[in-house]
């Protein structure tokens, strides 16, 4: 059974960026592609950052990537909202090479934070946060 009492921070879902978390509770990972430039944007908004074209396109990706860089944090210091991170610590926050070309910032989870390697090859898995959110996070691929 998920957890479904999430007690850390939760993103706000705007109108732009509904379209993703609604793929992500069908556990499908999509990003905005502009239709002129052909470039994938990310974070969602309403024109292409490359080119400012307000064509851009919901594209399915297929999850899979390798770990450009990460960090593993082993001490939750700061504001209260912080605080909700303490039972995860140590835990992994990455920056993720999807196949596709984009790079997305996220949790790497199903490892020890000691096995991790740079390039090493993930795919993606969704944890639910609430009713409405689930979290893309990535995983060692298993081929």
């Amino acid at each position: 059974m998920a957890e479904t009492n999430f007690t850390k921070p939760l993103p706000y879902i705007t109108s732009e960026a509904k379209p993703f978390w609604d793929a992500a509770a069908q556990q499908k990972l999509l990003m905005q592609r502009c239709q002129d430039c052909h470039a994938y944007v990310w974070t969602p908004r309403p024109a292409c950052f490359e080119c400012g074209s307000e064509r851009l396109k919901w594209t399915q990706l297929s999850g899979r990537g390798e770990i450009y860089s990460f960090t593993v944090i082993r001490q939750v210091v700061g504001r209260a909202a912080s605080k909700a991170f303490e039972p995860d610590v140590p835990y992994v926050v990455a920056w993720i090479d999807l196949e596709e070309g984009p790079r997305m910032i996220t949790n790497v989870i199903g490892c020890p934070p000691d096995d991790l390697k740079i390039g090493m090859k993930v795919s993606v898995l969704f944890e639910q946060a609430s009713p409405a959110i689930w979290l893309p996070k990535f995983k060692p691929f298993q081929s």
